[in-house]
């Protein structure tokens, strides 16, 4: 199918505003002169912003692809992972984010050098550059490819186009730009895939009969309560496997965090993970009705009988170019769609690097660095990032069946970072010996699992794709998590040994892997000699066994603090009177009247553009929020 005029104009006008969205945050304001702006919009941003650009985030292009195709294939099992938004979002709120904010940190992994040491707090940002590097590039080329292959969209234009131009408005607007270019890209995405779901169901006859005829084939899934962890789609799995993979996502990951820290208060941070949870099930939904309406269309009308062999994501396309070929503009409101789910989490990519370079490698070596030299440095990060991920999508391009393992990296990944920070929050006793070889026993498990898993797969009958096919998987590609490593065809026979421990359902790998370095850190931190509870900050630790157990007496809740100060047990831990602090602009605290330092604090070590205030000796609760 070639495209019109129109659908070009309406493309096009997804990358000029996009662009303008960056140029005028370029332009206006503090025209992005400090760090402060640049990487966290000045901690300035309202809640609903917010929201929209955690949900766009990691709703990439090829989760727009992958859920519809998931449910053409399998059915409506998978609606059941909405069940698992509901805590995976509320622990962030109520856990996670009062900790993050409360220290006025910049990168997510700040936090781990305040709790164990600089080394911890190294390897936690190697292993997310890692993560996100090997990952953007697939994110851009990926659906390119599957558009290239079914409306014939020139494969590299597509890419250098989208590449260039996100890596514009994020290097000349920072972090504000990004997230009001999330909020237009939602609404586009939303746009794009009402369109679909309207039109189809149209022209099979209502929504209503959509549901009938997809029911009396078996693809409307009951509940199946089967408790088996190796099933790949059970209620269990995915209401409560996805809560450990929502976690990871919007309880650590640095490109969430950094959200989060952009609010102009801690209960702006909170309020927008509350607004994100109706957002995630309305994109599910919608999601699961685009496969349903594809399944019915393609019984009534085949979908490109020729190209039977087409992968999933490119049967979406395939049904999207056919239901939308007589309506000019909307294959190119899709294509829009498609693409606003490729700009939003690659920009978020290239800032979240960016951040974590500039905090976590750059400024501890450079303390020196002027406030001008280091905003010029930070988007000049975010360019070098820009044009990294323009290398990786080319690297992706000569990859084949091992690209599959690069989107799998993804997944294997965060399963670790998110038990490296719960080792650290929720056990006092952790040490910097347990987390670095927790997170080192977490990533050898998620490779081994992971990898094991895929080369099985592939062996398999019908489970490796083709090279440079668009054969991804078909689960929640939003997160990027190791649904490749699911067999395109149901085993012959039941696994049994190794097989069968890389049978696991990929839903399961962010628990197995998190508990895997909360196990492995407890009992090395306990060989080496457990952290004494006085030598924790308690603004580091959430006292998660007192508030469980918050009806025991108060003797044994203080037991249960393993010895960090109680202050760190109760919410409002922060208290300065508010006659010794002077408000700055938008209402938080910033220091002392005047900005001189309480007196009376031995051993107090201030570090400059941190965020954060450490203390030598008692830790003092006063939160200050330093200039960058």
């Amino acid at each position: 199918m070639e495209f019109t005029v129109v659908d070009y104009i309406i493309f096009a006008l997804l990358l000029v505003l996009s662009s303008a969205i960056g140029l005028f945050y370029a332009l206006s304001g503090g025209r992005q002169r400090t760090v402060q702006e640049f990487l966290l919009a000045n901690r300035n941003m309202g809640f609903l912003p917010v929201a929209l650009s955690l949900l766009a985030t990691f709703q990439s292009a090829v989760a727009i692809l992958g859920v519809p195709a998931e449910i053409y294939r399998f059915g409506t099992e998978y609606w059941f992972l909405g069940c698992s938004y509901f805590l995976g979002l509320l622990i962030p709120a109520h856990v996670f984010i009062p900790v993050f904010y409360r220290l006025r940190l910049t990168s997510a992994y700040e936090y781990l050098e305040l709790r164990f040491n600089k080394a911890v707090r190294i390897c936690g940002t190697v292993t997310f550059i890692f993560q996100m590097v090997i990952y953007m590039g697939v994110v851009l080329y990926a659906p390119a490819l599957a558009l290239n292959a079914v409306t014939g969209f020139d494969l590299w234009s597509a890419v250098l186009t989208m590449g260039l131009v996100c890596t514009l408005y994020t290097t000349l607007g920072g972090l504000k730009a990004v997230i009001w270019t999330d909020v237009f890209q939602t609404l586009v995405m939303f746009a794009g895939q009402l369109a679909v779901i309207a039109v189809g169901a149209r022209r099979v006859g209502g929504i209503g009969r959509v549901w009938r005829v997809a029911d009396e084939a078996g693809k409307i899934s009951g509940i199946d309560l089967n408790p088996d962890p190796y099933e790949r789609h059970t209620f269990w799995t995915l209401a409560f496997g996805g809560v450990f993979m929502m976690l990871s996502l919007y309880g650590v990951n640095q490109a969430q965090v950094q959200r989060y820290l952009s609010s102009r208060s801690e209960r702006e941070a909170v309020l927008s993970c509350y607004a994100v949870f109706p957002c995630q099930q309305i994109v599910l939904c919608l999601s699961c009705l685009t496969g349903l309406v594809m399944f019915v269309y393609d019984r009534e009308h085949p979908l490109a009988p020729a190209h039977g062999r087409a992968s999933s994501d490119q049967m979406v396309l395939y049904f999207v170019m056919d239901v939308l070929q007589d309506l000019p503009g909307l294959p190119g409101l899709f294509v829009a769609c498609l693409f606003s789910g490729s700009l939003s989490t690659i920009s978020s990519a290239f800032n979240s690097l960016a951040t974590v370079t500039m905090e976590d490698l750059v400024r501890p070596h450079l303390p020196g660095l002027s406030e001008s030299r280091a905003t010029l440095l930070s988007k000049l990060l975010a360019l070098g990032y820009g044009l990294l991920c323009l290398g990786m999508a080319y690297v992706s391009s000569m990859m084949g069946p091992v690209l599959q393992a690069a989107i799998s990296i993804f997944g294997m990944v965060g399963g670790p970072l998110l038990g490296l920070f719960c080792l650290g929050m929720f056990f006092p006793c952790a040490n910097p010996t347990g987390a670095v070889a927790g997170l080192a026993a977490g990533l050898a498990m998620a490779f081994w699992v992971g990898i094991g898993s895929l080369v099985q797969n592939m062996r398999a009958p019908g489970g490796a794709p083709p090279p440079n096919s668009t054969a991804f998987p078909t689960a929640n590609l939003t997160a990027g998590l190791a649904a490749t490593l699911l067999p395109s065809t149901p085993a012959l026979q039941s696994p049994t040994g190794l097989q069968k421990f890389y049978s696991l359902s990929y839903m399961w790998y962010s628990a197995h892997n998190s508990t895997t370095v909360i196990l492995v850190g407890l009992l090395v931190s306990l060989l080496t000699g457990p952290t004494p509870g006085e030598a924790v900050d308690p603004r580091t630790i959430y006292p998660v066994l007192p508030r469980l157990f918050c009806c025991l007496p108060r003797r044994c809740r203080d037991a249960l603090r393993c010895g960090v100060g109680s202050a760190a047990q109760e919410a409002d831990s922060v208290e300065v009177p508010t006659d010794a602090m002077e408000k700055c602009g938008d209402g938080l605290p910033n220091g002392p009247a005047g900005g001189l330092a309480p007196v009376g604090v031995p051993g107090r070590e201030e570090e400059e553009g941190q965020g954060y205030i450490r203390t030598a000796g008692a830790p003092t609760y006063t939160v200050q929020e330093t200039s960058f």
